[in-house]
């Protein structure tokens, strides 16, 4: 069921849907809410799932007030605040890792796991920086849905853009629905987020990580140099998939998430 609040005078959408333990799923970079559409509807017979669309993505509007993980990190407190949630699972892909992970960091207490898919608790490497850079001048240059259909479809492994090609363009057509703003918004964000590892070191919850071992914007050998911070870590690396297991192996990840949820 979807559902509308204000944030800072704008409106932010969220889908709540099933029973049970509160699970909150935040989509990434250049994706709204139904990236998860196979999660959701796993998950939601054996939990209550929030998904958002944060502020410049799906339905909600853009926030020019947001310039921070930390800024978006409040988005989703907002969330949690409304529907009144004393402690959740928090799961973020990508720049929503990013997200969950600054939660974490502030906000403790509201968690009883959280974990990455396909995501990092790095900093960006100089090269890295440079590159959102490059891509803030490509998005002013040529135009969000451009951009968009030019670098997604990198993100999924070889084998699966030969198999299923539709669902690549359903993904990039998506894009339209982007303004140049949003998407310059999140790339500086993710940009000057600083290396939040501590949080990993001093986490007192389960952390999972979800791994691809094609995914060349989180690589695995980043992550494996993180996997031993947090005292309790579920591991899962998902086998001839790259940035997007939500959509290359949708089964065994929903699984993966299961287990982690009812443990």
């Amino acid at each position: 069921m979807g559902k509308t609040i204000l944030y800072k005078g704008e409106q932010l959408v969220y889908r709540d849907c099933g029973n049970g333990k509160p699970v909150l799923l935040i989509h990434g970079f250049g994706e709204d809410g139904c990236i998860f559409d196979a999660q959701s509807a796993f998950l939601k017979d054996y939990c209550r799932v929030i998904i958002p669309d944060l502020p410049g993505s799906g339905l909600s509007a853009f926030n020019g007030e947001l310039s921070t993980i930390s800024d978006f990190a409040e988005v989703i407190k907002c969330i949690v605040e409304k529907e009144q949630i004393a402690s959740c699972i928090m799961l973020g892909h990508s720049m929503g890792g990013y997200i969950t992970l600054s939660f974490a960091e502030k906000y403790p207490a509201l968690l009883s796991g959280f974990g990455f898919i396909h995501s990092t608790a790095f900093a960006d490497s100089e090269e890295k920086k440079e590159n959102r850079l490059r891509s803030i001048s490509l998005i002013e240059t040529y135009g969000a849905y451009p951009f968009l259909k030019n670098s997604l479809p990198n993100l999924f492994s070889a084998a699966f853009k030969e198999a299923f090609p539709g669902k690549i363009v359903s993904l990039t057509e998506k894009g339209k629905l982007f303004s140049n703003q949003a998407l310059q918004q999140y790339s500086l964000a993710m940009r000057n987020r600083e290396d939040k590892t501590i949080v990993l070191k001093n986490a007192s919850v389960p952390v999972l990580f979800i791994c691809g071992d094609q995914d060349v914007a989180a690589p695995l050998n980043d992550l494996k140099q993180q996997f031993s911070l947090p005292d309790c870590s579920y591991i899962h690396i998902l086998e001839n998939v790259g940035h997007m297991g939500m959509w290359e192996a949708p089964e065994k990840l929903n699984n993966f998430l299961l287990e982690f949820i009812v443990d």
